[in-house]
């Protein structure tokens, strides 16, 4: 990564739209004028895998680094058994202790697409905070701590204020999640002089009772930085479809799958998304900003193969860029598309689109065909009752089309 200035981090995070909220940043921008400053984000393992919810926290942590400064990931070994309420109606179900470490040894091969790890002075490294929450003494914890938080200030907090507001269950398990990350800041300023906690907007309360805990605790000064909680402009939730998470680990989701997702966002959001998910110059950026019309979907393609680069490999966005262009040409038919191998070839039209998922009943399936909304090979078949044949094979491979956005293959075996 090339080295910018350690305190052009502050400048770089609110030209690119990653800023919400902000603690000191006078004193925060001065600290890292001085000497590069170590800041961390915590990733509970709830899953084997991130979602691109999680990207722009990843994203930080990387200008983080290459402006010069030491990123910490923060593995939720411990605090993914008790569960984070923040944005959650009810509890998290609870884990086991191995399924916990195999999502934690999945996501960690996300961080080292985005982070230089190693020994030098600015590279990350990755620690778990259970290596000091999974033999707290309770006792000791309660004696030594207990005193610095404030019980009227934790209900306070977004997470829990919502779940009492609407009645719902909050446990005392769940209650004592602010207080242990408040208790990972304290180690992690202790043990590598962290100054600095990033995160989503949903873990304001969380960082701000850890920079008291430090404070109180410690008399160090901490800061904290929080991102915006990101819908799309039609207001959905950033990385949910209708057919699920938006996986970052490719064995969770198809590089195919996760390049179409950047492709199709909305054209109201085109331009935040360059800003926050590539490191595309904000120059180029505003030139695409001018594109008009149909020219917008120049800037798709630039914003898909950009981030496919950055979370899967500039190998996988290539290949997946040109079989994109290709789907509009009638002959042509690339392996990078979604494939499903079939023992028997002569299946029902309607078939072959739930074989690829692209509807889940035989009534969507009918509509769409009626509708003109499906083809075989670029070719609108509209009978409802078509069954594919042999002459509908190329090399043994035809390709289903549902709409304009999904395509994929059906390989005969």
């Amino acid at each position: 990564m090339s080295k910018i200035n350690n305190s052009d981090f502050i400048n770089i995070m609110n030209e690119r739209g990653f800023i919400h909220q902000i603690t000191d940043k006078d004193n925060l921008q001065k600290e890292m004028i001085t000497n590069p400053i170590v800041g961390y984000i915590g990733f509970d393992c709830t899953a084997p895998s991130l979602h691109v919810g999680s990207l722009i926290q990843i994203m930080m942590l990387r200008w983080f680094q290459k402006t010069g400064n030491k990123p910490i990931v923060l593995m939720g070994g411990g605090t993914t058994k008790v569960g984070d309420p923040s944005g959650k109606d009810r509890a998290r179900p609870l884990l086991s202790s191995e399924q916990i470490k195999f999502n934690k040894e999945k996501i960690k091969t996300i961080f080292e697409k985005f982070l230089n790890f190693g020994v030098n002075e600015n590279d990350a490294i990755m620690v778990d905070n259970a290596d000091w929450l999974e033999n707290l003494n309770y006792i000791s914890f309660l004696r030594d701590y207990g005193s610095y938080f404030s019980v009227n200030k934790l209900i306070n907090l977004e997470s829990v204020k919502l779940r009492l507001e609407r009645e719902q269950n909050l446990s005392f398990l769940e209650f004592n999640y602010s207080l242990l990350q408040a208790f990972d800041f304290l180690q992690l300023i202790k043990n590598y002089d962290c100054k600095i906690q990033m995160g989503g907007s949903d873990q304001w309360g969380n960082i701000i009772t850890g920079i008291e805990l430090v404070r109180k605790a410690s008399s160090k000064q901490a800061f904290g930085l929080t991102s915006p909680l990101l819908t799309t402009s039609s207001g959905s939730k950033m990385g949910k479809t209708a057919n699920g998470a938006i996986w970052l680990n490719n064995d969770q989701l198809s590089d195919w799958d996760f390049w179409q997702y950047w492709r199709n966002t909305e054209d109201l959001d085109v331009i935040k998304f360059l800003k926050l998910f590539t490191e595309l110059p904000i120059s180029e950026i505003s030139k695409l900003e001018k594109l008009k019309g149909a020219k917008i979907n120049d800037a798709k393609i630039i914003l898909a193969n950009e981030v496919t680069k950055l979370c899967r490999s500039s190998e996988a966005a290539d290949k997946i860029s040109s079989s994109s262009a290709n789907l509009f040409s009638k002959y042509k038919v690339d392996d990078i598309l979604p494939s499903v191998k079939v023992a028997n070839s002569e299946i029902s039209f309607i078939e072959a689109l739930k074989i690829l998922n692209f509807l889940n009943t035989n009534g969507e399936a009918r509509r769409l065909i009626r509708g003109n909304g499906a083809r075989i090979n670029n070719v609108v078949i509209n009978d409802e009752n078509y069954t594919l044949s042999d002459k509908d094979y190329k090399n043994g491979k035809v390709k289903i089309s549902c709409g304009k956005k999904k395509h994929g293959l059906l390989i005969s075996s």
